[in-house]
């Protein structure tokens, strides 16, 4: 579903990404993990078609080459923050639906913000303004906005951030269940060990470079160190490893 090859960026004169290559195909939830600065972020951003690279194929054709609005029905991406509007929640999420609505919402438009809304146990939301809700509230409606497009491919840049413990569990749940339904999850995030719990493959990153990538097996105390710089234990808790910071 996603082909990258080869793909360097650079900002100015400082090269961010230095000839990063993977695959990703629908089914799979895929963690990309690092320290600050592995490029992370602007990796996802080169997915998303918003940085214009070279070396990214979506469904064997550059991403460059689609148009915002059917990019739009197959990708959606959540930042790590919006910006909290005047709108109400209901009609930011509905902002999600702009590639299929006309001039003005359909039942159907209708129909799916409120299912979503609902799905991320926001519905009550509905009638507030963005401005006024808490920002881990703004992280759930951010996210129920990409859902809203309907789309093949979700793209999340630290989903998780804001949310209290429950919220995690819940936004890593959705993720994992996308990909299990068929479509494609990729997230960036620090949080190693809950991406361990739920995603299926990692891509660990440093200085713009892929320095592993694989599932549960690639895991080691050498490879926390490489990336990190710092030492750890992998320890098994009901059959799942957890990384220890030593």
């Amino acid at each position: 579903m996603i082909k990258v090859r080869n793909l360097h960026f650079s900002y100015g004169r400082g090269e961010v990404l230095r000839g990063v290559s993977f695959e990703a195909d629908e089914g799979e939830f895929l963690a990309i993990l690092g320290p600050n600065g592995a490029g992370k972020s602007t990796l996802l951003r080169c997915l998303a078609g918003i940085l214009k690279c070279g070396g990214v194929r979506i469904l064997d054709r550059p991403v460059t080459d689609y148009k915002p609005n059917e990019l739009a029905r197959l990708l959606a991406y959540v930042p790590q923050r919006i910006s909290a509007g005047f709108m109400t929640v209901f009609d930011t999420v509905l902002l999600g639906r702009r590639a299929y609505m006309g001039l003005t919402p359909s039942k159907e438009d209708i129909a799916v913000v409120d299912s979503i809304l609902k799905r991320l146990g926001i519905g009550d939301l509905a009638l507030k303004r963005a401005n006024e809700i808490s920002g881990g509230e703004l992280q759930k409606v951010s996210i129920a906005r990409a859902l809203a497009q309907e789309p093949k491919i979700l793209l999340m840049d630290e989903p998780t951030n804001n949310l209290d413990l429950k919220s995690q569990l819940e936004v890593m749940r959705l993720a994992r269940e996308f990909a299990r339904d068929g479509g494609l999850s990729i997230v960036v995030m620090h949080d190693v060990n809950l991406a361990i719990r739920f995603a299926g493959r990692f891509i660990f990153m440093k200085d713009g470079k892929v320095m592993a990538d694989g599932g549960l097996e690639v895991l080691s105390e050498e490879l926390f160190e490489t990336v990190y710089g710092v030492r750890v234990e992998i320890e098994e808790i009901r059959g799942i490893p957890v990384v220890l910071l030593l």
